[in-house]
């Protein structure tokens, strides 16, 4: 297919596809071999939250560090005062269950074993949003929520950056560790295209840091091939009104079902 006529096919798509609940702030889908930009509609510039996104880089260091060091491996338990918001929470959880179920205490347990400056390492070499894992003003807590409608902060531009260099495997990290963090992230089928991407789902914080359930950004970011073709993607939502469900899963759903009509 052309590339004009792949542009044609994909804003209508997304267009006819568009829901009413939430709006779309940013899509952008580049070539996953060149990182050439195909489509990019919306605000994709403007960074926030990346919400449980950053578990994909996060993995990235995990194994990079030596951590995380197989799919399986570790396995950490469940300790009462963890976040237990879900079932799938409060049980021993490796690798693959942590990117699976989107465990918020295991990813806590990865950032405080790298450490901050770690942290801001990592994302600073791969151009990751911000770097900056300090956490709320004047709380002292970076390492335990940084990437929750806080400090670290990214765009969709960035993140299609961070994924067309782990797609490519060329980030500054061991080709096991880019390996073993492609291996975890979870996979879906879009018509003919087999995609692999990881939702995040945030609420935003008002002035005084109550959140605005109304408001939920909807995250999907990830990669799809097809044939030889393959590509990089964000989707960037906001919702307009308070919606049952995490936001992440219904830009998913919705990027997906697009996808399967190009």
């Amino acid at each position: 297919m052309r590339r004009s006529a792949f542009l044609a096919l994909v804003a209508a798509c997304l267009i006819a596809a568009s829901g009413a609940k939430a709006a779309e702030i940013c899509t952008l889908i580049a070539d996953g071999e060149s990182g050439a930009v195909l489509l990019e509609r919306g605000d994709c510039r403007t960074r926030v939250t990346p919400a449980s996104t950053f578990k994909v880089p996060l993995a990235v260091m995990g194994f990079d560090a030596g951590f995380l060091t197989a799919p399986d491996a570790p396995v950490l338990d469940f300790q009462e005062g963890y976040p237990d918001w879900i079932a799938e929470w409060r049980q021993p959880t490796d690798p693959a269950a942590w990117m699976r179920h989107s465990v918020v205490w295991y990813s806590q347990q990865v950032t405080k074993a790298l450490g901050a400056e770690r942290l801001s390492a990592y994302a600073g070499a791969w151009g990751y949003g911000n770097a900056d894992f300090s956490g709320d003003p004047g709380l002292g807590n970076g390492l335990e929520r940084a990437w929750i409608a806080s400090s670290l902060k990214v765009s969709p531009a960035e993140q299609v950056k961070f994924l067309h260099g782990l797609f490519n495997r060329t980030l500054t990290a061991s080709p096991s560790a880019m390996e073993m963090t492609v291996a975890i992230v979870e996979g879906h089928r879009a018509g003919e295209w087999s995609v692999k991407g990881k939702t995040g789902s945030a609420y935003p914080r008002r002035a005084d840091r109550s959140f605005d359930r109304a408001r939920a950004w909807g995250w999907y970011v990830g990669w799809a091939t097809k044939g030889e073709r393959s590509v990089v993607f964000a989707r960037l939502n906001q919702d307009e009104e308070r919606t049952e469900g995490p936001s992440g899963l219904r830009a998913r759903d919705g990027f997906l079902a697009e996808l399967a009509g190009l």
